[in-house]
C-alpha cells in the first residue's frame, strides 16, 4: 500500500504541468473556430485584430506556414480552405497576453460559402459502410455457423437495440501545449499528453524534422482518459504560432472548444440478438453497431470486439457500420469499444435472464469459457466466474427477490443489477536503463507517462523488486522524449508494457554488477521487442463483475446509485492503493455514462451545445454514496515478468449496463438508450 511518490507534489503545487513551465519571453495564442459546419473559408479578415496593442501574429489558411506529411488529417492546420465540421481551429491570434489574445480573436472576421451538411448518425443512413478495420486493426466484421438459423430456431429470445450518445473525455487539466524554437532550429514542446515519443514521432513529420530534433517534455499530466492519446491540433497551434513570432508560445485548449477539437466518443446504435435454450445456453449471438467518423479521418470503433470474447455459442456474427458525417473525429475515450460494446451485451444478457427465467449472475456462469469464443486460443487466465461468485457474495445478491418492481421503500423504487466486465492484456515493446551510483542508490528512465494513475509509483516498486533494493532508493524518470523510447499510456497497457523494459533494464544491471559498484557508476539498458515477438499465443484478457443498487424516485424519475461493488482479476495488482482508486475511478464514470453523460448534438447547427461543466454533466461526489473495489488473486505466468494485468479501463467496462440493469429490476423498465435521465425514464414509470 504505497503512496504516490509524488503526491506531495502534487498537492503542494510543486509538480509542473505544462502550461506552467517558465519560459523566457512567452506569447500567448487563442484559437478561431468555425462558425459554419461546411464549405469553404472564401476570407480571413485580421486588420482589425492586427491593430489592438500586444497582437503579434494572426495565422490562418491565408498565411500558415505548409506542413509536412500530416498521419491525422485533424493536424493539417490551416493548410486548406475547406471546413469540415463546426468548431474547426480556422484561425490563431498570437499576443503579449492571453487576455489580449482573446479579445484580438473576436475581431477575426471568417467569410465561407456554407454547404448543407449532415452530422446525425442513423441505422439506415445509405452512405453506411464497412471499414477494413476497427481500432486498432481488428476485421470489422466475424461470422460462424449459422447465426440467423440459430436465432430463429431458440426456444429464447432477445432481440433489441441500444444506443450511447456522444461522450468527451473532460480531463481536469486542458489540452496544452508551450512550444519553443530554438536557436539550432530544434522544437520543444512542454506538452499535456499521454505520450511522450508518439508525440515526438508525429510532430517531427508534421514539421519535416528529424525525430531527435524534437523533445517533448511532460513529467505531470492532469488526465487525458483517451483523449491525449495521439497529438490534438493544439500541439500543431502551438508550435506554428511559435515559429511565426520568434518566441516561445503557449495555448491551452478553453474547456468549450475541447468539445470540438480534442476527440470524444463516437455515439452508437447496437442491436442485438440473443437466442438461447429452454435453459439460457446461449447458441446464437448477433451483434451489429452502427456509429461514426467524420469526413477528414476515419476512425472506427471496435465496439463489437468484446462480444467475440466473453460468452460462448456456436452460431455468432459480429459487425461494424460506419458514416462519416460532418462532424469531428471521434477518438479513445476510456475503454474505446469495451464500453459501450459492453453496456449492450450485459443489458442484452440481462434481458435474456428475465426471458428464460434465470438468474442473471447463473446465466452468466452457464455461458462461460475456457477458450476465447471466436480464435479458438486457450485464455492464459481467465476468472469471470470468480469474480461473479466473488461478488454475489460480498453484495448480498443471495437475498435479491427477483421479481421487477417488488421492493419499495416509500417513493423509492429499489433495485439491484449485475454486469460482466472485459479488457483485453495488452503489452508494447519499450525501452529502458537502469543506472547504479556508487552511493547505493539507482536511477531507472523510460519515456512513459503518468496521466495519474500512478505509473510513476507502480514502475519505482517493480524496479526495486528486481534490483532487490528498497524503493527509496531508486528513482524513476519519466515524461520526456528524450529518454529511451515508450509507448503511449493507452490501453491499460502502461504497467506490463513499460514494467517489462524495467525489469529487463534491471536484471540486467545486476548481472553486471556482480555485487558491487565501481567508480562512475554502471548502467544497463534493454528492448522488449524480441521478447514480444517470442511470445506463445494466448487469448489474454482481464474479466470483473460488477454490482449495483439503485432507488429510483417514482415521483420524479431520479436515479440514485446507493451502493456499487465491481470485483475484477487482473493478474498481480502492484500496487492495491492506488489500483483501488483506478478501479473506482473507472466505476465512477461509468456512473456517469449510465446516468448523466450526454454530448446533444444541434442538427441545426451541427455543433454539440453542452460545451462545458455546467451542462455536460459528470458524477460529483453526492452522486456517488458507496463505491468498492475488490479483486480476486490471480495468477499468470503468459503474461510478463510481473504478472499484471491493465486495470486503468476495465472499471467502467460494465458499469453502465450494471447500473442499467439494476435500474429494469427497481422499476420493471428497460431503458436501451443512455444516459438514463429523469426525462427518459419517468414517462415510462
Amino acid at each position: 500500500m504505497t503512496d504516490r511518490l509524488e503526491g506531495r507534489e502534487k498537492v503542494t503545487g510543486a509538480a509542473r504541468y505544462a502550461y506552467e513551465y517558465p519560459l523566457e519571453d512567452p506569447a500567448y495564442a487563442a484559437a478561431v473556430q468555425s462558425t459554419i459546419a461546411k464549405g469553404e473559408i472564401t476570407e480571413v479578415h485580421a486588420d482589425a485584430a492586427l491593430r489592438i496593442p500586444g497582437v503579434l501574429a494572426v495565422l490562418s489558411c491565408e498565411n500558415a506556414p505548409h506542413l509536412h506529411e500530416v498521419p491525422d488529417a485533424e493536424l493539417a492546420l490551416f493548410q486548406s480552405r475547406t471546413v469540415s465540421y463546426r468548431g474547426q481551429f480556422v484561425a490563431v491570434v498570437v499576443a503579449e497576453t492571453l487576455d489580449i489574445a482573446r479579445e484580438a480573436a473576436r475581431h477575426v472576421r471568417v467569410d465561407y460559402v456554407s454547404e448543407p451538411f449532415d452530422a446525425r448518425l442513423s441505422a439506415d443512413d445509405p452512405r453506411l459502410y464497412k471499414p477494413d478495420t476497427v481500432n486498432p486493426v481488428f476485421p470489422a466484421d466475424t461470422e460462424q455457423g449459422d447465426p440467423e438459423g440459430a436465432f430463429n430456431g431458440s426456444a429464447v429470445r432477445v432481440d433489441a437495440t441500444y444506443t450511447t450518445p456522444a461522450e468527451h473525455n473532460n480531463p481536469m487539466e486542458p489540452h496544452t501545449t508551450a512550444a519553443q524554437w530554438n536557436d539550432d532550429g530544434t522544437l520543444t514542446l512542454y506538452d499535456s499528453t499521454q505520450g511522450a515519443s508518439p508525440t515526438q514521432e508525429t510532430i517531427a513529420q508534421v514539421f519535416g524534422l528529424d525525430r531527435t530534433h524534437v523533445r517533448v517534455i511532460s513529467p505531470h499530466v492532469g488526465g487525458g482518459f483517451g483523449s491525449k492519446g495521439t497529438p490534438r491540433p493544439n500541439v500543431v497551434l502551438a508550435a506554428m504560432a511559435a515559429g511565426a513570432v520568434g518566441r516561445p508560445v503557449k495555448f491551452a485548449v478553453p474547456r468549450q472548444q475541447m468539445f470540438a477539437t480534442t476527440g470524444y466518443r463516437t455515439p452508437t446504435i447496437q442491436r442485438f440478438r440473443l437466442g438461447a435454450d429452454a435453459d439460457g445456453t446461449l447458441n446464437s449471438i448477433i451483434h451489429e453497431v452502427f456509429e461514426q467518423s467524420s469526413t477528414l479521418t476515419e476512425f472506427a470503433e471496435q465496439t463489437a470486439t468484446p462480444t467475440r470474447v466473453v460468452y460462448q455459442a456456436a452460431n455468432r456474427r459480429t459487425s461494424h457500420r460506419l458514416a462519416r458525417l460532418d462532424v469531428p473525429t471521434p477518438s479513445w475515450m476510456r475503454a474505446p469499444g469495451e464500453t459501450p460494446g459492453m453496456f449492450a451485451l450485459e443489458s442484452a444478457m440481462d434481458e435474456l435472464a428475465f426471458a428464460a427465467g434465470v438468474d442473471p449472475v447463473e446465466l452468466r456462469i452457464r455461458n462461460d469459457t475456457d477458450r476465447e469464443p471466436e480464435s479458438g486460443l486457450p485464455f492464459s487466465s481467465r476468472n469471470l466466474v470468480a469474480c461473479l461468485r466473488e461478488g454475489a457474495d460480498r453484495f448480498g445478491w443471495e437475498h435479491r427477490d427477483p421479481a421487477p418492481g417488488a421492493r419499495r421503500e416509500g417513493r423509492k423504487l429499489v433495485g439491484t443489477g449485475v454486469a460482466a466486465s472485459t479488457y483485453p492484456a495488452y503489452m508494447r515493446p519499450n525501452k529502458a536503463t537502469a543506472r547504479a551510483d556508487e552511493d547505493g542508490t539507482f536511477t531507472v528512465r523510460i519515456a512513459a507517462a503518468d496521466i495519474g494513475t500512478g505509473a510513476r509509483t507502480a514502475l519505482t516498486l517493480i524496479a526495486a523488486e528486481a534490483l532487490k533494493a528498497d524503493a527509496d532508493r531508486v528513482t524513476v524518470e519519466i515524461g520526456d522524449s528524450a529518454l529511451p523510447q515508450a509507448t503511449v499510456a493507452g490501453g491499460s497497457a502502461g504497467t506490463a508494457s513499460w514494467g517489462t523494459a524495467v525489469v529487463r533494464a534491471c536484471e540486467s544491471l545486476r548481472g553486471k554488477m556482480n555485487g558491487s559498484v565501481p567508480p562512475g557508476g554502471l548502467e544497463a539498458s534493454a528492448d522488449t521487442a524480441a521478447e514480444l515477438d517470442a511470445r506463445d499465443e494466448y487469448a489474454r484478457h482481464a474479466f470483473g463483475a460488477q454490482f449495483t443498487e439503485v432507488e429510483v424516485d417514482a415521483d420524479t424519475g431520479e436515479v440514485r446509485v446507493r451502493r456499487m461493488l465491481g470485483v475484477f482479476a487482473a493478474g498481480r495488482i502492484i500496487n492495491p492503493k492506488t489500483a483501488r482508486s483506478q478501479f473506482i475511478g473507472g466505476m465512477t464514470m461509468g456512473i456517469g455514462m449510465a446516468l448523466m453523460e450526454e454530448s446533444v448534438m444541434d442538427p441545426r447547427f451541427g455543433d454539440y451545445v453542452n460545451r462545458d461543466l455546467a451542462q455536460y454533466h459528470v458524477p460529483a461526489c453526492a452522486d456517488v454514496r458507496d463505491v468498492d473495489a475488490a479483486w480476486v488473486e490471480e495468477a499468470d505466468p503468459h503474461l510478463n515478468p510481473m504478472g499484471s494485468k491493465g486495470i486503468g479501463e476495465i472499471g467502467i467496462v460494465g458499469a453502465a449496463a450494471s447500473v442499467a440493469n439494476a435500474v429494469h429490476h427497481a422499476t420493471g423498465v428497460r431503458v436501451r438508450d443512455l444516459p438514463i435521465t429523469p426525462a427518459r425514464l419517468l414517462p415510462l414509470l
